[in-house]
């Protein structure tokens, strides 16, 4: 499997829109990332201020499968300016994309180059919530670790769900990689 990310560069901005909000998008993806937030589909303006932001971002990275642009990556400092608790997340733009381990697999490139990055950093963790099954199992075929549930405080279409926390550890990767 041909997995890489690079940054986010000026050249593929269009190029994103169309497959995560445009012409292209199935949006599928937005059903699955955090929807109780009932985040607006931007224009292509609003898109691109945005994405002026993340272009050569060290926290922010596309994935590329089989030299085709397919989703992103991200990591947040959890903490503001103390840095550090490091969150990250993943986009995969389209359903056609699912169930073919390309998530898995970038966050594990993922992973690798933020604990490169943040050579002090002992923990990464990750957060979703109970109605997204594909990103626990993501999470779990990942190496992540369950460390927690808050039970029923995502509300979306009338139901609570849980948020669940994944995190792992430095010492994790290093153990698993002998």
């Amino acid at each position: 499997m041909n997995i890489t990310l690079e940054p986010f560069s000026q050249e593929a901005m269009q190029h994103v829109y169309d497959i995560e909000y445009g012409r292209l998008a199935d949006r599928t993806w937005m059903a699955f990332n955090g929807p109780y937030f009932r985040d607006p589909i931007p224009t292509w303006h609003e898109f691109q201020q945005k994405a002026y932001h993340l272009i050569n971002s060290t926290h922010h990275r596309l994935i590329y499968f089989n030299h085709r642009i397919v989703g992103e990556v991200s990591a947040h400092w959890a903490d503001g300016n103390l840095q550090h608790w490091l969150e990250i997340g993943i986009i995969i733009y389209q359903k056609s994309d699912w169930g073919k381990s390309i998530a898995t697999s970038a966050i594990k490139i993922w992973i690798l180059d933020l604990f490169a990055q943040h050579d002090q950093l002992p923990h990464i963790g990750l957060t979703t919530w109970s109605g997204n099954a594909g990103m626990v199992r993501v999470s779990k075929k990942a190496g992540f670790v369950h460390e927690g549930t808050i039970r029923q405080v995502r509300y979306w279409q009338g139901h609570y769900y849980d948020s669940i926390k994944y995190g792992i550890l430095r010492t994790e990767i290093v153990s698993s990689r002998k």
